[in-house]
């Protein structure tokens, strides 16, 4: 069996994306919360009475931040610590503003929270995190120094550092600003490393990679000092990545992170049994792991073992350690691959909970529909739990859809009418339901729906498209149906779509060579048979029969039941 089928499905790697990626980028280390921090000893307070106004300020303040206003608190919190200059009041004006996330407001609380206690080290890091994160390299500069300087892991303050330099935007800037700041610390890792970090950033490799080597050396049991020297070298030497991974679990065999990164680089690189003994020995240091056992299933998928995929989720289940719900939802993935609809349906059918239940609801009614037993389906979907109106949405459009695909468009047109007495501007549902109404010749329901659609959605390409189409398909008001097309073919000049629509337009205007230059255009972005019928229209129509011909025989060969197609042949016969 071809498993083709499944990874048409499923594609494969942006699956295994989700669980195989490793960190490339720091983290930045989160600050405790400032209301957690006690406050400093022997602070030098400050001898203010304690007045009417200042008492009506702190009451607007907790008033405000009791009742979820919290920029107004910050604001009367940093108006008493102007008034008062007490470092407690400081420190709860910074505290607000920050949470209020008032960039300016919290800049100036932090400062003045340290002007009135210098030797805070939490006022000096937020501020110096501040300053960072603006942008504001030259002002932090000297903070930072300081900060290093009395840090007794200056390795950790440099991950934290990079983590806020990533937001700036001169990269060049960080780099040289970087440079000096790790200048005093040619034996820390972690510097080597952020600087690395900003060369990569500032398009500098060469001097990217001399950094990570360093940081490497410094520090080999680091495994992102390895992941970074791996993501280096792979641009250029994927052998050399894979290599130096490879070298560095054999060192450090339990180091997760690692591990996980070079199973997912071989996998990029399709060497798929490597790939795979590298997410086995994952597994196998954290057993019942569904995500990882997936992994391991869809590479054996790739290589077509399938018995041996069915086989691994097998056991990922049995160790009833994982998510189990994740794993019926794989197996029925798997069987629907090999085929076996009724065991694919028995594993949906096993979801009762979770994060799963949706997908598998509208699997489990598809195949039940692809039985034919369209009744299943429908029950299926109207017993599926929804948690919001998207979810809803879904399953009224899947109803529709099984019942649209049985020919019975009316019920569609039905069940889509009562969704949206329910939700009147849901765009998808209005899309769906003037679709129907097209179909089912109801030209005044869709335009009205097509017209709401538009309403709800101005810069809807597909809308506009949608209804000077449907004039142009009448042949009534031509003009207003070119305005919309082109209005379309404005906001999307690529969508093959809309090129025909144009073409078509033309046709009806009766500038040919205008037509035929857009309809050649849409049949080469999109060799679709009802584009094929419209352009062999116009070629019959500048008496081009043979080429008319051509286009429509072609056409017929990969499509032989396309409506539009055998129709327009019909009324133009071979001679």
């Amino acid at each position: 069996m071809n498993p083709s089928k499944l990874y048409r499905m499923l594609p494969l790697l942006p699956l295994l994306g989700a669980c195989t990626h490793a960190p490339q980028k720091p983290v930045a280390v989160e600050h405790p919360p400032l209301e957690r921090i006690a406050p400093e000893p022997k602070l030098n307070l400050p001898n203010v009475e304690l007045t009417d106004r200042l008492l009506y300020g702190f009451l607007i303040g907790d008033v405000a931040a009791q009742r979820g206003r919290p920029e107004l608190a910050a604001q009367a919190y940093l108006d008493l610590a102007r008034t008062t200059r007490d470092p407690r009041v400081a420190r709860r004006a910074a505290q607000l503003a920050f949470d209020a996330h008032q960039y300016e407001q919290s800049l100036e609380a932090f400062k003045l929270w340290r002007q009135l206690e210098p030797d805070s080290p939490v006022a000096k890091q937020m501020l110096l995190s501040l300053l960072l994160s603006g942008g504001k390299l030259e002002e932090a500069r000297p903070l930072a120094v300081e900060v290093l300087a009395r840090d007794d892991s200056p390795g950790r303050s440099f991950v934290t550092l990079y983590g806020l330099l990533m937001r700036v935007q001169d990269k060049e800037a960080v780099l040289e600003w970087l440079d000096d700041i790790a200048r005093p610390y040619p034996q820390v890792a972690e510097a080597h490393w952020a600087l690395a970090q900003a060369a990569s950033a500032a398009g500098r490799p060469e001097r990217a990679l001399t950094e990570a080597q360093h940081a490497y050396a410094l520090r080999p049991e680091w495994d992102l000092a390895a992941m970074l020297n791996a993501q280096l070298l792979r641009v250029t030497d994927a052998d050399a990545a894979v290599a130096l991974m490879t070298h560095h679990l054999e060192s450090y065999p339990d180091h997760g992170e690692a591990r996980l990164y070079l199973a997912r680089l071989l996998l990029e690189l399709k060497r798929y049994e490597a790939s795979r003994a590298q997410f086995a020995t994952l597994l196998q240091q954290r057993p019942g792991n569904a995500e990882l056992a997936f992994a391991i299933a869809m590479i054996s998928l790739q290589l077509g073992e399938l018995d041996r995929a069915e086989q691994e989720l097998r056991q990922a289940l049995a160790s009833k350690g994982g998510d189990d719900a994740t794993l019926h939802f794989y197996l029925g993935q798997m069987y629907e691959a090999k085929g076996d609809t009724v065991a694919a349906m028995r594993e949906y059918g096993a979801i009762g909970v979770g994060e799963r239940l949706l997908d598998a609801r509208l699997r489990l009614a598809y195949l039940q529909y692809k039985q034919g037993d369209l009744a299943s389906a429908r029950r299926t979907l109207a017993a599926t739990p929804v948690a919001d109106d998207a979810q809803r949405v879904r399953l009224l459009m899947a109803e529709a859809q099984f019942l649209r695909d049985s020919g019975q468009h009316a019920e569609a047109y039905k069940v889509l009418s009562q969704a949206l007495a329910r939700q009147p501007e849901q765009p998808e549902l209005l899309y769906q339901a003037a679709l129907l109404a097209d179909r089912l010749d109801k030209p005044k329901d869709f335009e009205r729906l097509i017209r709401k659609l538009i309403e709800v959605e101005p810069d809807n390409a597909h809308a506009y498209n949608a209804l000077g189409y449907g004039l142009l398909a009448r042949n009534i008001r031509i003009k207003e149906a070119m305005a919309l097309v082109q209005q379309a073919y404005k906001l999307a000049p690529d969508d093959a779509a809309i090129i025909d629509s144009m073409g078509w337009g033309y046709y009806r205007l009766g500038k040919l060579e205008q037509s035929l230059e857009f309809l050649r255009r849409a049949f080469a972005a999109n060799p679709d048979p009802e584009i094929a019928a419209h352009l062999g229209e116009v070629l019959w129509a500048k008496g081009e029969h043979e080429a008319a011909q051509k286009v429509w025989r072609d056409s017929a060969q990969s499509h032989p039941d396309n409506e539009v197609l055998r129709e327009v042949m019909r009324r133009h016969p071979a001679r």
